[in-house]
């Protein structure tokens, strides 16, 4: 399916993005708003959900204070769930009955899983239009596996499984079956009169089939870096493509070193810069980006030791900077960039108007939360101790997919 053209209202029932974040996850704690391929797994489907066309909110229910803070920084409203709802026994439609009750003007419930990263505006819309264009009344996710399945036998028992969907006389080629619909938990939408009734599944149903590159769950797929891979790969990155990210600025203190100063019995100031991090420089430059330090006019590195810093990193420095953004603008100016074509990891308040501004922005972990509501990217590494890498990495790899579109045609779907 190719995502669908801009799409007008069709009536003016309100359609309700509804996502279940409880804090309580089992297998990994808070994995809700663990950072996924720098963002906040709860993110990827809040934005998709906020690009679509035919929602009219978009909201987090949870019962926790964290994951209320991360959803409200990523753009969604928030409701928060009473104890009754957020037990280990509560089910889904428990939480979604209460929602309803709580949001009166509430006609469709579009319930999108926080645990389906690879989601799309346009998954959401089609699957939208099939209830408010051809009349259903509830339309849920499915994708097509090519998986023959057997019964489940007990050894005690000494009996031998039978195929469930095979015959084992005249076992198919994987290329000549067609394969079977199964659930994928990406999301459910539904009518409102249905789930009053105690349904998420009524009326008239229909299923709306995803391809399988976009069919992640990570209550599956617990292998968080190969699930960091497939959202590279197939996620959503928002309307707003960065440029061809021709220059890096990242502050010296807080990014590049860890922002502590040591002192030696002499009384030399010293920081520590990891090697991992000059590397990543090199990486950058390259590729044709250009990496500028800049540091702040409060910045406790001397500048002597930020200009030692500079040259063995090979790049430029631009020291004891007091208003960030309009330095940037002219420095901009006089290469003949834009916004766009700006990466800037950044940790300080004064970084937040250019972080805010910039294509591609990131921060260390445990930033200011200014700093972190304006990025896109919260790096899982250290400040001085990898963070830079992790970012230069990731600017690399946006840089590849700008270049190289992924040839959905030669993708094995029935060995995904």
């Amino acid at each position: 399916m190719k995502p669908a053209a801009s799409a007008s209202k069709v009536d003016d029932r309100h359609k309700a993005a509804l996502i279940l974040a409880r804090g309580g996850s089992k297998g990994i704690p808070l994995k809700n708003i663990k950072v996924l391929a720098g963002v906040p797994l709860l993110a990827w489907v809040v934005r998709a959900a906020l690009d679509s066309e035919l929602l009219d909110s978009v909201w987090v229910s949870t019962d926790h204070d964290e994951i209320e803070r991360v959803a409200k920084q990523w753009g969604a409203q928030v409701i928060r769930r009473s104890p009754e709802v957020s037990r280990d026994s509560s089910s889904s439609l428990d939480t979604i009955q209460e929602f309803l009750k709580l949001r009166p003007e509430v006609d469709i419930v579009c319930h999108i899983q926080a645990t389906s990263p690879c989601l799309h505006p346009y998954h959401v819309n089609e699957a939208l239009k099939m209830i408010t264009d051809e009349g259903y009344d509830s339309v849920f996710a499915v994708v097509r596996r090519h998986q023959f399945r057997w019964s489940e036998v007990k050894k005690e028992e000494g009996k031998s499984p039978t195929p469930l969907n095979l015959n084992t006389a005249k076992r198919p080629r994987r290329q000549d079956w067609p394969g079977e619909i199964c659930e994928n938990g990406s999301f459910y939408f539904t009518k409102r009169e249905i789930l009053e009734k105690g349904l998420q599944q009524g009326g008239r149903i229909t299923y709306y089939e995803m391809l399988p590159e976009h069919s992640l769950d990570i209550d599956v797929d617990i292998d968080w870096p190969i699930a960091e891979e497939r959202v590279l790969r197939f996620g959503y990155f928002g309307r707003e493509k960065p440029g061809e990210l021709r220059l890096l600025l990242c502050s010296l203190s807080g990014c590049l070193t860890d922002g502590q100063m040591c002192y030696s019995v002499h009384g030399e100031q010293l920081v520590s810069v990891n090697i991992r991090d000059l590397t990543a420089i090199r990486m950058l430059q390259n590729e044709n980006t250009e990496v500028i330090l800049i540091s702040s006019s409060d910045d406790p590195v001397p500048k002597a030791l930020a200009e030692k810093i500079a040259q063995d990193a090979g790049c430029t420095l631009m020291y004891g900077v007091e208003r960030k953004q309009p330095e940037v603008e002219h420095l901009m100016k006089g290469r003949g960039l834009q916004w766009k074509d700006i990466a800037y990891l950044g940790t300080d308040v004064q970084d937040v108007d250019c972080l805010a501004r910039a294509g591609l922005s990131g921060v260390p972990p445990r930033a200011p939360a200014a700093a972190i509501i304006a990025v896109k990217y919260t790096c899982c590494s250290p400040a001085g101790r990898g963070a830079l890498r992790e970012f230069a990495e990731h600017i690399l790899l946006l840089k590849k997919r700008a270049t190289s579109k992924t040839d959905e045609d030669r993708i094995d779907r029935m060995h995904f």
